[in-house]
């Protein structure tokens, strides 16, 4: 049994976390953290955690932090980089759910992050937390960068076709749809109910923070350059990532399906579809799920490939679960094992 503890419990992703390490049998979370909520039953603000816990939201300097083996920020960027090297210098392991290690390139991350990245150091000893792709890395890390919803459904997408050369790298468009709660728990007008429900709309569209990470990851993959155009969306529903991809085969005759049930035979928790059946977000709602489907377009060379997450779980605190499952030695399904819910 480790002890585990929570800086930024007040946001989606943070109480996501304490759900869903409520129920993994190696971990006992002892600290949660809220300066905002300092004092506070965790269950007085989250009742559906009634009878579960009795963690009282502390500061995120409390002692209680320092006994854990494990410690996860859910914060906003620019938190986790001052203060995750103290706790690695303690022999305490770090899982950053937010972006501050996600961009190798300290003066890249600043140009989208508008603040300067203060840890070139540290950042230098991250390790990019897609298990799909740095398992082993991730083994013997230190500190984890947990990836963002967006990289996570496309890198997952096209690890087959990149990693198999079956694809034009020059013209790769990422469509993509979240919901709501992917722009966070704080007060905005833009995501108040009557702003959202019943519309759609693109947004970073000029140049989201979502999209250096992606480049950075599908060219670590291709060893090339990648083009990619990323364009987001939000919709009215409160959990999920839909990535629809658009590709070009380098040989319009080839059936990809060989390769991706290869890619992913051993990966539990991405599921490749039966030919003719596409993903539906509900199908991966509240679990660590990717579900991935494609389809081919007649007479031509297109491929289409659709993906889904839940971006709380898989997207965020379900992979960040994963990757403590990982750095402990644990098996990966450990307090993972729920089922997308149903209707």
């Amino acid at each position: 049994m480790i002890k585990a503890g929570i800086i930024g419990g007040s946001g989606y992703t943070g109480i996501e976390l304490l759900r869903l390490l409520q129920n993994h049998p190696e971990v006992e979370v002892v600290a949660i953290s809220s300066r905002s909520l300092n004092g506070k039953r965790v269950d007085s603000v989250f009742p559906s955690l009634a009878g579960q816990s009795d963690l009282v939201f502390s500061l995120p300097d409390e002692v209680e932090l320092n006994a854990c083996e494990v410690v996860f920020f859910a914060t906003p960027h620019g938190v986790a980089m001052e203060s995750a090297g103290s706790f690695i210098d303690n022999g305490i392991k770090v899982v950053d759910l937010g972006a501050d290690f996600r961009i190798s390139d300290a003066n890249e991350w600043s140009k989208w992050y508008s603040m300067e990245h203060t840890q070139s150091e540290l950042l230098s000893r991250a390790v990019y937390g897609l298990p799909e792709n740095n398992r082993e890395s991730i083994k013997n890390a230190e500190l984890v960068a947990n990836p963002g919803c967006y990289p996570t459904a496309i890198q997952l997408a096209l690890k087959p076709l990149i990693d198999n050369k079956l694809i034009n790298l020059s013209n790769i468009i990422a469509d993509c749809k979240s919901g709501v709660s992917g722009a966070g728990r704080a007060a905005n007008q833009a995501t108040l109910l009557c702003e959202t429900s019943e519309s759609f709309k693109a947004y970073g569209v000029s140049g989201h923070r979502h999209y250096p990470e992606i480049k950075q990851e599908l060219e670590l993959l291709a060893d090339s350059s990648v083009g990619i155009t990323f364009t987001p969306h939000l919709v009215p529903m409160i959990r999920g990532i839909f990535a629809t991809i658009y590709v070009d085969l380098l040989d319009s005759s080839v059936d990809v399906r060989p390769f991706f049930e290869q890619t992913y035979s051993d990966e539990y928790f991405v599921k490749i579809l039966d030919d003719g059946i596409y993903p539906e977000t509900r199908s991966v709602k509240s679990s660590n799920f990717c579900q991935i489907s494609w389809q081919k377009i007649s007479n031509t060379n297109k491929l289409v490939v659709m993906s889904v997450i839940d971006n709380l779980v898989k997207g965020a605190s379900g992979q960040a679960v994963q990757n403590m499952n990982i750095m402990f030695g644990f098996d990966e399904k450990l307090g993972l094992n729920q089922i997308g819910l149903l209707p």
